[in-house]
């Protein structure tokens, strides 16, 4: 399968991955370099699905992963898991997000706001973001890599041929697993309404 630009090949990473599970904390931080610009623009894709004027800038969301990833306990099994991990901890990182704007909105920081249109609009697509995370968590137990597919599409911002090859099929599973999932979270989503 085609290897991603400017990485490492599949092998390698499966390697550095080993021996993170083995023990060596510093693999990760030799991995990181190597997938930090597909991390990024998994970042921006992510980000650019959001609401106007998002308060954290694709740099920050893949600092914020980074973190999590180096506080996972070391599960990480090869490239594809370790992409789908990195697009499932962007997207906590954005349902955190905006479950904390929720939480503010409803008193936590408590001042006045005089453009109430515009803070309507940005609590919808909070909601709605929250709503697809609840929706992806029971999609994951019905089909795990259509939920995997999912999140690399829309948080981690993947194209057809960088899922194919991150989840190790091809492009045309890719294409029946996005498929289904999207017509599934629309069902799901729109029984919600």
């Amino acid at each position: 399968m085609e290897e991603l630009q400017g990485e490492l090949n599949p092998a390698t990473v499966t390697q550095i991955l080993a021996r993170w599970r083995g023990g060596d904390r510093g693999a990760l931080e030799t991995l990181i370099p190597h997938v930090y610009d597909q991390l990024h623009r998994m970042a921006r894709r992510s980000l650019s699905k959001e609401r106007q004027g998002h308060t954290l800038s694709p740099t920050a969301l893949v600092h914020e992963a980074y973190l999590k990833l180096v506080g996972a306990d070391g599960e990480l099994e090869d490239r594809a898991h370790f992409y789908a991990v990195a697009a499932r901890i962007m997207r906590q990182v954005l349902v955190d997000h905006a479950k904390a704007r929720r939480a503010e909105k409803r008193g936590g920081g408590a001042h006045v706001r005089p453009l109430e249109d515009a803070e309507k609009i940005v609590a919808q697509q909070d909601e709605t973001l929250l709503e697809l995370d609840e929706s992806l968590v029971r999609l994951r137990t019905l089909n795990r890599r259509a939920a995997e597919t999912i999140e690399l599409f829309y948080f981690g911002g993947l194209s057809y041929v960088e899922m194919a090859v991150a989840l190790g099929v091809s492009d045309s599973t890719v294409e029946r697993d996005l498929k289904f999932a999207k017509a599934w979270l629309f069902r799901e989503l729109k029984r919600e309404l």
